[in-house]
């Protein structure tokens, strides 16, 4: 019997996987966390062969709970789940600890062989992926700013190009305005901008921003 612990806000989501993987394992049993909280909860309650785990949690983020894992259960595997393209984040969450990377739009032949790889202890990552990892061996003096970012101020960096504002931030994160205000001072330091549509315009200059249906700039 394996265990497989699943953390992602979306219920329906979380069915899904388990529907894909409980084919495939047959003598698999889940748990299903909905928030950053309840999987720190469920990995402390009981012992789990691999953690797959939404990087977009509501409350405390899903990278909280992957530097938590790597503290106190290191030999866990965490397979990251993300709606966020894989050249945006993926390694910089594989330098975080995670064991792999996966884009939700994966097919479910994929996530069963990412699971597979990441039990067996190996790093299950895209072929696409693997060059970007390549490239970045010696390109460290050539990163753009952003990937100077800490975890946490990308993290505000990346609600703030949504159109979030400080107050929205600080509520999503459990944080206090004063605390998420000197974050964002420290983002616009680090990539020497000045304002809101400076940002918007660079993250849309260097492919950082998400598709947005209506076409609307989240910088106005």
């Amino acid at each position: 019997m394996i265990r497989i612990l699943i953390a992602d806000d979306h219920a329906l989501l979380r069915e899904g996987l388990k529907l894909v993987l409980a084919d495939e394992f047959t003598d698999a049993r889940f748990g299903e966390a909905g928030t950053a909280t309840e999987t720190l909860q469920f990995l402390r309650k009981q012992a789990w062969d691999v953690l797959i785990l939404d990087i977009n949690l509501p409350g405390r983020s899903g990278l909280d709970v992957l530097r938590e894992t790597r503290r106190d259960f290191v030999q866990l595997p965490v397979l990251v789940l993300s709606s966020t393209p894989e050249d945006q984040l993926a390694v910089r969450v594989l330098k975080a600890g995670a064991s792999g990377y996966l884009n939700k739009q994966i097919a479910a032949e994929e996530l069963v062989n990412a699971v597979r790889k990441v039990m067996s202890g190996g790093l299950y990552v895209s072929p696409g992926l693997a060059e970007k990892l390549a490239e970045e061996i010696g390109r460290e003096q050539d990163r753009p700013p952003h990937e100077l970012l800490s975890d946490r101020e990308f993290q505000i960096f990346k609600m703030m190009t949504a159109g979030k504002s400080v107050s929205e931030i600080a509520a999503e994160l459990s944080r206090s305005v004063k605390t998420i205000s000197t974050f964002r001072g420290r983002v616009f330091d680090k990539l020497r901008l000045h304002n809101n549509m400076e940002l918007y315009q660079y993250a849309h200059r260097h492919g950082l921003l998400e598709s947005d249906p209506s076409g609307t700039n989240p910088a106005n």
